[in-house]
C-alpha cells in the first residue's frame, strides 16, 4: 500500500511505515513541499493510488463531499511527541491497512482504529434476499 504523510506529520513516521512493507511519501518530497495545495494533493493521491495521513479536517470533508482524496487515514490525536506518534501508527498499522481493503475513510486516536466509510466498490452490497 503506497502512503502520503501531510504537513502536519512528521516526515520520519515515513520509515515506520516503511520498515512495515510499505510505501511512503511525505508532501515535503512534492514540488510544491510543505505548501502543496489540499487540491493537488487529492489529485496526485488518486493518480497515483496514495492513502492519504492527515490530521487535517479539510482532508475529511472533501473525502465525505467530493470522494478526494480516493482514501483518507485522518489521525485524530492533538499534539503528540513524534515518537509517540511513530509508535501509535506503527503498534496500529496492520489494522489500518487490513481496514483500508474495503473501507475509504479510517481515523486513529490514542486508542482506536475506526472505520468510518465503506468503500462502495468492495463493500458487500445486500442481495435482497433473506
Amino acid at each position: 500500500m503506497k502512503f502520503l504523510l501531510d504537513a502536519h506529520l512528521p516526515p520520519s513516521l515515513c520509515g515506520v511505515i516503511r520498515a512495515a512493507g510499505h510505501e511512503a511519501d511525505h508532501v515535503r518530497s512534492l514540488p510544491g513541499g510543505n505548501r502543496t495545495p489540499d487540491r493537488v494533493i487529492n489529485q496526485i493521491a488518486a493518480q497515483e493510488s496514495y492513502v492519504v495521513v492527515s490530521k487535517d479536517s479539510d482532508f475529511y470533508y472533501s473525502h465525505v463531499v467530493q470522494g478526494a482524496p480516493p482514501k483518507l487515514v485522518l489521525v485524530r490525536v492533538g499534539n503528540m511527541r513524534a515518537r509517540d506518534l511513530k509508535d501509535l501508527i506503527g503498534r496500529n498499522l496492520p489494522e489500518i491497512v487490513a481496514a483500508l481493503t474495503m473501507h475509504t475513510l479510517i481515523e486513529i486516536d490514542h486508542s482506536t482504529v475506526r472505520v468510518v466509510m465503506e468503500d462502495p466498490v468492495v463493500a458487500p452490497r445486500p442481495t435482497g434476499r433473506p
